[in-house]
This record gives structure tokens, sequence and C-alpha cells, in this order.
């Protein structure tokens, strides 16, 4: 399995779903991440983090809510919001760090 500081430092951006298996917004998520994934195909990379199981990344992003989405590219974090966005809005963001 690669080290998540490996994922993001990835040429192509990479959008990290920080979530929790009992949250429900979360679980919205999924199949806005997957839409996203076919609209995007190749040019963009998502990683779901499991906040539960991951405590000390989420600990070290400051992860004070679920859903939190990131967007890393070469390493550096572009961009976080917390909540459920919806697959337009996080296709039209992603395109800015294509």
């Amino acid at each position: 399995m690669e080290k998540f500081d490996d994922l993001i430092t990835s040429n192509i951006p990479v959008l990290v779903d920080f979530y929790a298996e009992w949250c429900g917004p979360c679980k919205m998520m999924k199949p806005i991440l997957e839409d996203v994934k076919a609209m995007k195909g190749e040019k963009v990379r998502v990683v779901k983090v499991d906040v539960d199981k991951h405590q000390e990344l989420a600990a070290y992003y400051q992860i004070q809510s679920v859903p939190t989405l990131m967007i890393f590219k070469d390493g550096k974090q572009l961009w976080r919001q917390s909540g459920v966005l919806q697959a337009k809005e996080l296709s039209e963001l992603l395109a800015q760090y294509e």
C-alpha cells in the first residue's frame, strides 16, 4: 500500500476525502466521488481516508469534521473544504489544478 505522502506528491491533482463510516454526509459523498472519477478519468486521483483508522493523519491535517475534502498536487495542499459538494462543483475545482 502506498504511503499518504507518496500519494499526494503526484503531479496530477489528488482529491482526498477524509470520512468516517458512521457519518451520514460521508455516505452521500461516495457516489459523488465516483461521478467525479468518471468525469475526470486519469486526470485526477481520488483517495478516501477513514479518520477512525488513520487518526494520526486526521490529527496532522486538523480534521475537525467529516467529510473534509482536500486537493493536493506535488505534495502541496491547494484547497480544503468540509461538507458535501456536488460532482459538478468538484469537477470544476479540480480543473483549476490540472
